[in-house]
C-alpha cells in the first residue's frame, strides 16, 4: 500500500469509526468530516492530549503548519502508526491505533517537537515537549534520534536522553530509561537501540553502549555493558563497587555554584 493509499484510507477509516461513535468528536475536540490530509489528521489528534484552552489550539495550529511542511515527520508517524496498529493487540486497526494508544501519543509528540528542533527552533520544541511531557507522562529528548516503525507499548513512564539512539522496529515497552551514567561525556551518552530491538518494561539502559539488532532486554533489566545482537539479558544488578577518579561525584553544591 502507498503511502497516499494509506492516508485516504486512514481518513475514511477515522470517519467511520467516529461515525460508529459521535461522542469522540467532543472528546477528541474536532469533526473528521473537516479533515481531508494526514497533517490536519494528526495535527487534531495529538492536540487533543492537552487541556482545553490556549495551548491546545496553539499546538493544533503548530502541529499542522510543520506535519504540513515536514515530510519526514509524517512519514515517520506514518509507519510508526502501521507499527502500532500491527503490535497491539487492540482491535480498531490503525484509525484506532491513531486515536487510541497512548504510547502513539508519546511518538508523535516527539515527531513534532524533532522537526522543531532539526528547523532550529529549540526553544519552542522544548516548551512544546514540556507541554506533552506533563500531559503524557514521558520524557522524550527532542535532539534523540528514533527511526521507523517503533512501538510504544502503553508510553507510560518512558525517558529517553537527548543523544540515544533508536533504530528501525524497536519495540518498548513502559517504564524504561535510556539514560546515561553521568560519568560519559560528549556525543554518545545514551544507548543505542539496533533494530529490531525489544526493551521490556521497567529496564533501565545506561550510557552510551549498544544494545544489537533483535536483542531482547527483560522487564526490569539494568543495563550497563553492550549486549550482542540477538541476545536476551535479565535481571538487576547492584554491586558495590569503587568510587574511581574521573567517575560521577556528585553535583555542585549551591554554594559553590558559579566559583569553579
Amino acid at each position: 500500500m502507498t503511502a497516499t493509499e494509506t492516508a485516504t484510507r486512514l481518513i475514511r477509516d477515522t470517519a467511520e469509526l467516529f461515525a460508529a461513535e459521535p461522542a469522540l468528536s467532543s472528546l477528541f475536540g474536532y469533526d473528521p468530516s473537516s479533515v481531508s490530509d494526514i497533517p490536519r489528521l494528526f495535527a487534531s489528534v495529538l492536540s487533543a492530549c492537552l487541556p482545553e484552552g490556549t495551548a491546545r489550539q496553539s499546538v493544533r495550529k503548530l502541529a499542522e503548519k510543520v506535519f504540513r511542511d515536514d515530510t519526514q515527520a509524517v512519514d515517520a508517524a506514518l509507519t510508526d502508526l502501521a507499527a502500532t496498529a500491527a503490535r497491539d493487540i487492540d482491535p480498531g486497526g490503525m484509525a484506532g491505533a491513531l486515536h487510541f494508544a497512548h504510547g502513539y501519543h508519546v511518538l508523535m509528540a516527539y515527531r513534532l517537537t524533532n522537526a522543531l528542533w532539526r528547523r532550529g527552533r529549540h526553544s519552542l520544541s522544548l516548551a512544546v515537549k514540556g507541554q506533552f511531557t506533563r500531559t503524557l507522562g514521558a520524557d522524550i529528548m527532542p535532539q534523540a534520534r528514533i527511526g521507523r516503525g517503533v512501538w510504544l507499548d502503553h508510553g507510560l513512564g518512558v525517558v529517553i536522553g537527548q543523544t540515544a539512539v533508536i533504530e528501525d522496529d524497536v519495540s518498548l515497552w513502559h517504564g524504561v530509561t535510556l539514560g546515561s551514567t553521568l560519568a560519559d561525556r560528549g556525543e554518545r551518552r545514551h544507548p543505542w537501540l539496533c533494530r529490531g530491538a525489544t526493551i521490556g518494561a521497567g529496564a533501565v539502559i545506561l550510557g552510551g553502549i549498544e544494545i544489537g539488532a533483535g536483542a531482547v532486554v527483560a522487564a526490569g533489566a539494568v543495563v550497563t555493558h553492550p549486549v550482542p545482537a540477538g541476545e536476551l539479558v535479565a535481571g538487576p544488578r547492584a554491586e558495590l563497587r569503587e568510587r574511581r577518579p574521573g567517575g560521577f561525584q556528585g553535583f555542585v553544591p549551591t554554594d559553590r555554584i558559579g566559583r569553579e
